[in-house]
């Protein structure tokens, strides 16, 4: 097997915490796959480091070789168990905050009193998160923060997003260079993975910025029908769209993965289909 770098979304993507059936098969095959030693396992969230520990215990998931948290704004390089900050992808997105801090960007934005401010552990240097009212998440809403930000000097990427179970829309507001795509392929560089030896996986309006891209990718069957709609438009060829029936698995979260892969990387096929 040749090595390459499996980058993948974690919820309801590898993890199988969506409404549908994950294949009985798929946790072990994954399991395995990822064990192999040609593999770079890359975990592409919006969860914060403490988060992702937690998941990677509660659904018993591999351990990664690096992790790419906080909706692209950090990157951890993870050797025997070692959670190492990479600070030059700080380096890289810093320079759009114009020096300024976290906080320097929370009294920029005071003056919007629909902001609350999410807790301690959902901040990170280069990510400011709040909750809103959906009621007042508009276009205008958007412009006024971004034209504040921009007076400041600051370029700035504003990722609203619904919280079904809070009634709230989350709001995070992150370096404009700062997303999933920049810092895979940052990883990419750094690492010495050619486009052709990388592959993503994701589910959601989120990773769309990756599956758009012309990094291979894959979308899971599970997927939300208006992705599977965008994804369709776009009519590309390097993204797969999970059909199910590989090694009679539904194509769901880690069986979506494993077909992906396997459609990608012929030699990845044959060993899957040597497994008992």
């Amino acid at each position: 097997m040749r090595p390459f770098l499996l980058c993948t979304d974690l919820d309801r993507t590898l993890i199988p915490n969506g409404n549908q059936p994950e294949s009985r098969v798929a946790e072990n095959l994954f399991q395995h796959l990822a064990n192999q030693p040609e593999i770079s396992l890359v975990y592409v969230t919006g969860r914060h480091r403490a988060l992702v520990e937690q998941a990677i215990i509660d659904f018993d998931l591999p351990q990664p070789d690096y992790v790419i948290a906080d909706v692209g704004t950090t990157i951890y390089q993870i050797k025997e168990n070692v959670w190492n900050h990479w600070q030059a992808w700080d380096a890289q997105i810093a320079p759009d905050w114009h020096g300024l801090t976290h906080e320097d960007l929370y009294r920029q934005l005071s003056v919007f009193p629909m902001l609350r401010l999410q807790e301690p552990q959902k901040q990170s240097r280069y990510k400011l998160s709040y909750y809103v009212p959906p009621e007042t998440v508009t276009q205008g809403l958007i412009e006024d923060m971004d034209k504040r930000l921009k007076h400041a000097g600051i370029k700035a990427n504003l990722i609203c997003s619904l919280d079904e179970a809070g009634g709230l829309c989350l709001l995070d507001v992150l370096p404009a260079s700062a997303n999933k795509l920049h810092a895979i392929r940052f990883l990419m560089k750094e690492g010495g993975f050619r486009r052709e030896a990388t592959v993503f996986a994701g589910d959601s309006g989120n990773d769309l910025d990756v599956l758009l891209s012309n990094i291979p990718s894959v979308l899971v069957a599970n997927a939300a029908a208006e992705v599977k709609a965008r994804v369709a438009e776009a009519n590309i060829d390097t993204i797969y769209v999970a059909k199910g029936d590989y090694l009679g698995m539904n194509g769901n979260y880690r069986a979506g993965i494993l077909e992906g892969v396997a459609h990608y990387f012929k030699d990845v096929d044959t060993w899957l289909r040597q497994q008992p």
